[in-house]
């Protein structure tokens, strides 16, 4: 089996591939919620020299888990393909409301993580799409764990709207990198997987 890229390598050949958004080079990180996305989009970005991380918790909210394209698409996406920094007000999962500054520059890399992250409607703007590999069950046992049983019944609304999505729009077929959601190791791309990144799509923001 060829040996999997680092995390260097990987961020290397992220920095040459044709921008995506704009003069942006959009990184999308799936998984399941539990994966460890967000850990590994931080070693990433550390690798990318400090690359932004655009969380999509902070676009979510209780009452849409997924229905977040339209405020990525005009909060996000839009300045960024302008050149323009995106600036906006991150979800409060404990006040329930959009409060909380953010600031995300127009860097020649800006990491997009969270689950969904490379569904259909964002894939014409991503240069790459990274998938954290660890089952589903054993993503959600991991976030049990991490958040307590006072969470149970969130993750339960959660864990069935997750499924309905990923049933209906998958991310890990168009994945171009693969990482060990247990070690956080770069594993091989699946078989079929996009090669070279997805930015040979046009970027159609306006599909959003």
């Amino acid at each position: 089996m060829e040996h999997p890229e680092g995390l260097a390598e990987l961020a290397a050949r992220l920095r040459a591939l044709p921008p995506s958004c704009g003069e942006v080079r959009l990184v999308a990180v799936d998984g399941y919620a539990g994966s460890g996305k967000t850990t590994f989009a931080g070693r990433l970005a550390t690798a990318l020299g400090g690359a932004p991380v655009v969380h999509l918790d902070d676009l979510a909210t209780h009452q849409d888990f997924f229905d977040w394209t339209g405020r990525l698409s005009e909060w996000v996406l839009r300045p960024l393909a302008q050149g323009e920094p995106a600036r906006f007000e991150a979800y409060d999962w404990v006040a329930r409301r959009f409060q909380g500054a953010r600031e995300v520059p127009a860097a020649p890399v800006v990491l997009l993580e969270g689950v969904g992250a490379g569904r259909r409607a964002v894939r014409p703007a991503l240069a790459e799409l990274v998938w954290m590999e660890l089952p589903a069950a054993d993503a959600r046992a991991r976030g049990l764990r991490r958040d307590g049983p006072e969470l149970a019944a969130f993750w339960e609304r959660w864990t069935a709207a997750e499924a309905a999505h990923f049933a209906a729009d998958p991310s890990r077929p168009y994945a171009g990198a693969r990482v060990d959601g247990r070690t956080g190791e770069l594993l091989p791309p699946p078989l079929g997987a996009p090669t070279g990144g997805l930015s040979g799509r046009s970027s159609r923001l306006d599909q959003l």
